[in-house]
């Protein structure tokens, strides 16, 4: 199974030799499934001839808004709606979560003050909870008409959204590392991520998480997606 990656940021610069870009990260966390991965540079106006050239897409975070004035937004929106009604499986990530939303006729904003940060808990619509590390400020506020919420936590209530067809997206990064995440906080702390926010963050970030639950979530939600059509 043919993955498109719609990378829609890239990876500060000085972290890149140890982490790699973004698709590098998905592509450890779907590894040993069998599907084969192929990069589009969005951020660099680089996108596919059209949503059939791969079986299922997903698309990375971001350091942008998705309510910035940016020349590659409008046409991955478009893309966004030519992938959901030819029924292609669609995943988000983060800013993907959020472009998939406004996108379907959500809306995002910028949550004041605050970010959610490393290690955060999320009720699923079974009443189970699941940690995973986040790194966001925006989120989404307002609801895709055709969209079911899945996850939510305290500091964000659309957290998790399944759409009709094969559409999901999450606002946390199961594609990140404690590593990574120590060093988004430390290269932010105090100029943009507020300093008692970033204390609070490192207590408990190297403690494990459900990463490979995700990791298993996003790969069965592809191959069933496949298996299906």
């Amino acid at each position: 199974m043919k993955i498109g990656i719609l990378q829609t940021g890239f990876v500060p610069e000085t972290m890149v030799d140890q982490f790699g870009e973004y698709p590098d990260m998905f592509g450890k966390l779907l590894h040993g499934n069998g599907f084969s991965l192929e990069t589009y540079t969005i951020v660099e106006n680089q996108f596919p001839a059209s949503p059939d050239v791969c079986d299922g897409w997903l698309i990375t975070g971001s350091r942008h808004g998705v309510y910035e004035n940016h020349d590659w937004i409008p046409p991955l929106e478009d893309l966004i709606r030519n992938i959901y009604e030819k029924n292609i499986p669609l995943v988000g990530v983060c800013f993907g979560h959020q472009i998939m939303a406004q996108a379907l006729g959500g809306k995002v904003e910028k949550f004041g003050g605050k970010w959610g940060i490393g290690q955060n808990t999320y009720t699923h619509e079974d009443g189970s909870t699941s940690t995973l590390l986040a790194v966001h400020q925006d989120q989404v506020i307002e609801l895709p008409p055709e969209a079911r919420v899945t996850a939510s936590s305290d500091f964000c209530r659309y957290a998790g959204l399944a759409y009709k067809g094969t559409a999901i997206s999450i606002q946390p990064h199961p594609e990140f590392s404690p590593d990574f995440v120590e060093g988004i906080i430390e290269m932010r702390r105090g100029n943009i991520i507020p300093e008692d926010q970033a204390e609070r963050a490192m207590i408990d970030l190297h403690r494990s998480n459900d990463t490979p639950k995700f990791a298993r979530q996003i790969a069965d939600f592809f191959l069933s997606s496949a298996a299906a059509t």
